[in-house]
């Protein structure tokens, strides 16, 4: 706790004063963030660092596993928060951020492991369809549970599953039918910064600089 009284204290002596100007803007124009940024509450992910983003540029929801239930009638904390992002703030991109030895994931892989946390096993029960893929292509038994050499393959197929479970939710769907809204998923690697991706509709992951070569040589002009 002391590191983050610290950490508070250094903000307002330094980090405020030096950023007063942008902190008034958006408390008088409110915030208008391009992208809803969904990832893992594991500690080792900061997504500002991780984009070099400022306050008000990317809109956060973060949970265990960066899960996204299927849409239901039924409220729940993310299904509010997609809704509110798409409808009411107007996100053009959402991405769909894992990371590399994903605790909840590897809880996925073996529910027995998780039993005496009764909600974190509810919880993990929306990545059966990437665990079921998994178990489908490694051809693992239903009643055993995935071997951990399957780790990365199985936080990948999760992303891919959780882009699906995102594209049934009606603002959602709405925003794709019309082109006004594209979904990326990513898979971060805690130990060599990179990032692997897919886009749009695709179902396997490519390097980050190939899959926005476009973007980044757009980017790179702009340098010059």
């Amino acid at each position: 706790m002391d590191k983050i009284i610290q950490g508070v204290l250094d903000f307002k002596k330094n980090v405020y004063p030096e950023r007063k100007d942008l902190f008034g803007v958006l408390v008088d124009q409110g915030q208008s963030p391009e992208v809803l940024f969904i990832t893992c509450s594991d500690s080792r992910i900061d997504p500002n660092l991780l984009t070099g983003s400022h306050p008000g540029d990317i809109f956060i929801c973060r949970n265990a596993g960066n899960i996204i239930p299927p849409h239901m009638n039924q409220t729940g904390g993310m299904t509010a928060s997609i809704e509110f992002a798409v409808a009411v703030l107007g996100v053009r991109h959402i991405i769909v951020c894992g990371h590399t030895d994903c605790g909840a994931v590897k809880g996925a892989l073996d529910l027995e492991s998780v039993k005496g946390l009764p909600h974190v096993k509810e919880w993990l029960g929306h990545c059966r369809s990437a665990m079921e893929i998994v178990r489908e292509r490694n051809d693992i038994a239903g009643d055993q549970p995935v071997p951990t050499c399957h780790l990365d393959e199985a936080i990948e197929e999760n992303v891919l599953q959780q882009v699906q479970h995102l594209r049934t939710h009606p603002v959602v769907a709405a925003k794709l039918a019309t082109n006004k809204i594209e979904i990326h998923g990513w898979v971060y690697d805690i130990k060599s910064g990179t990032i692997r991706c897919s886009r749009g509709n695709d179902n396997e992951f490519s390097d980050f600089n190939a899959l926005y070569a476009g973007i980044i040589s757009k980017l790179s002009g702009q340098d010059k």
